[in-house]
């Protein structure tokens, strides 16, 4: 507690991409989240292959090590071999907040969620016209949009957090190949972004991406891929750590990126608050 205001602190990572023989090798970053943080968010592509067992590992080390509260969205890999609803409740059964058009709120904090879908970036954004298949494909994008706008809506907190795994804005994925542009995330999940009082986004998917962008109406979203973390940002532990800020007196929420020390012996509060603003590029296959 500030003069005058109240924080709350979000640890964001995505793309842990867990398997069979994960067991512990995430152990130390939970650890070092859950002392600088009041709340986890994973962004999705939570297991590798989309196993239940692989769901297991994760559960395991999480059930272990953390005991914030932990809020989620599932990505494309965990619905590889069609055991989402296994994984989805493996997680929850941990005590995870699995978000699929849901809500979630604490510390005064909301959260709304989907997995979102792909289909291009504005002007390229693909259109439903033609083949049948074609507009199916759209209509994914439109049903995830629709499913974000409904959760943000359910929402009466100062602050509301939007989880997604694909990318709502083009500036995040910038660094992949072009060619792959439309397959990382869809303009239609930014519409719904700018209807509310979106504090802050977060997603993974592009592993080459870029940290850092906003929506055309100046919304921050960020890109918490763990290979974009630990290239962005290889002197600290990969997560983004952010402060949320309520004011009292009807002033507007904030969000800060707050950039960690490499040293986390002393613990939650020694944090340095300097913003971390750091851009990427490179190139690699959506995952």
């Amino acid at each position: 507690m500030a003069m005058g205001s109240e924080f709350v602190r979000l640890a964001a990572v995505s793309d842990t991409h867990y398997s069979r023989d994960s067991h512990g090798s995430l152990q130390p970053l939970f650890a070092q989240i859950a002392e600088a943080a009041d709340v986890l968010i994973l962004a999705g592509d939570l297991t590798d292959y989309g196993l239940a067992e692989e769901a297991k590992v994760l559960a395991r080390d999480l059930t272990t090590t953390v005991k914030i509260p932990v809020v989620a969205v599932l990505g494309n890999h965990d619905f590889e071999s069609g055991q989402e609803v296994e994984i989805t409740k493996i997680l929850s059964d941990a005590g995870v907040k699995v978000l699929d058009g849901d809500t979630f709120e604490t510390h005064g904090v909301g959260f709304a969620g989907t997995r979102g879908f792909c289909g291009g970036f504005g002007r390229g954004a693909l259109g439903a016209w033609g083949e049948r298949i074609i507009k199916e494909f759209v209509h994914e994008a439109v049903n995830e949009s629709l499913k974000l706008e409904s959760a943000l809506a359910r929402l009466r907190t100062d602050h509301r957090i939007a989880i997604l795994h694909y990318a709502p804005i083009r500036d995040t994925v910038d660094g992949e190949p072009l060619e792959i542009y439309p397959f990382l995330g869809s303009s239609r999940l930014e519409e719904p972004l700018s209807r509310f009082d979106v504090t802050a986004v977060f997603h993974g998917h592009a592993h080459k991406g870029s940290p850092e962008g906003r929506t055309a109406k100046g919304i921050p979203v960020y890109n918490v891929a763990l290979h974009v973390l630990q290239a962005c940002y290889p002197d600290r532990p990969p997560f983004r750590l952010f402060e949320l800020r309520t004011p009292l007196g009807g002033a507007e929420p904030e969000v800060t990126p707050i950039a960690e020390r490499r040293q986390w012996g002393a613990g939650r509060r020694s944090t340095d608050q300097r913003p971390a603003a750091q851009q990427a590029s490179g190139g690699e296959n959506p995952s």
